[in-house]
């Protein structure tokens, strides 16, 4: 089981797939309120306070997965 700032960083990133997926990840199996307990002491060990998983997806996770796709070419190939 991970603890410290190796959960904090484990937890971050598999925050977006639910605390079930992230106590797994983390070596807590299926025991979530223990994962969620232990994430909370490392956290507040750093001086960071959590209400919930999601807390820990930072904006730029969000923007990563959010990027709009743009097609940029010619609009026909006699264009090239």
């Amino acid at each position: 089981m991970l603890q410290g700032i190796e959960l904090i960083d484990c937890a971050k990133a598999n925050a977006k797939q639910g605390a079930e997926i992230a106590a797994e990840r983390s070596g807590y199996g299926q025991n979530v309120g223990l994962f969620i307990e232990n994430l909370h002491k490392a956290c507040q060990q750093i001086g960071v306070n959590i209400n919930e998983l999601d807390d820990l997806i930072t904006d730029q996770q969000i923007a990563k997965t959010e990027r709009k796709v743009m097609d940029i070419g010619p609009e026909t190939t006699s264009d090239l």
